[in-house]
């Protein structure tokens, strides 16, 4: 694949997307940091509204550290996997408390619920570095541009990396999810058609 291709690919995908509101756009850190530990496997705008009412019972940290397992489940009960994600959330609420929250990727992944996708998408909007998110959306849509032909999220951050000039590095994540769900997969498929055949 082409790097200048793949660029043009990308242009192409973003100018096709409305602007929708993703998971991690909060504007306190701390907010960004949970939703994204809430939001995976789960649809955004149901993990938004959940993050809404989780922000307006607990509104610091210290707060979500203290509260019972029990009340936080109650709130967070609509979304995927809720009671591991209760578990992680008032874990890291409890570290970030008191250390605060890491700024580098090595640091985030060692708190309870964060993966390198949740790290690098934390990094990439709460401090616009360049830190690629590769979720579900981003690693299908990447294989059917043929960007990469991995399937292990690691190895097609990598690939990405390699492709795609550094100053897009954090906007792919929220460009491809947005595509990714706003488009039926046949839609998508059409349309990826089309953009394959950019040069």
């Amino acid at each position: 694949m082409n790097p200048k291709t793949a660029l043009k690919q990308l242009k192409a995908i973003e100018k096709l997307t409305p602007k929708k509101r993703l998971a991690a756009e909060w504007k306190k850190k701390w907010h960004i940091l949970i939703s994204t530990i809430l939001s995976a496997q789960s649809r955004d705008e149901k993990t938004i509204e959940i993050s809404k009412l989780l922000y307006k019972k607990y509104k610091n940290p210290k707060q979500l550290a203290n509260a019972k397992f029990k009340d936080i489940l109650k709130i967070i009960k609509p979304i995927n996997y809720n009671r591991t994600k209760a578990k992680h959330i008032k874990e890291t609420a409890e570290i970030i408390s008191k250390k605060g929250i890491p700024k580098t990727r090595e640091e985030l992944l060692e708190l309870p619920g964060v993966g390198r996708k949740v790290a690098n998408v934390y990094l990439a909007v709460a401090h616009k570095a360049p830190a690629i998110g590769v979720d579900t959306h981003v690693g299908r849509i990447s294989q059917k541009l043929n960007w990469t032909k991995n399937e292990n999220p690691h190895k097609i951050e990598k690939d990405l990396e390699q492709l795609l000039p550094k100053r897009y590095w954090n906007s792919i994540n929220y460009i491809l999810v947005r595509f990714g769900q706003t488009h039926s997969r046949n839609e998508e498929d059409k349309i990826l058609r089309k953009i394959k055949r950019l040069k």
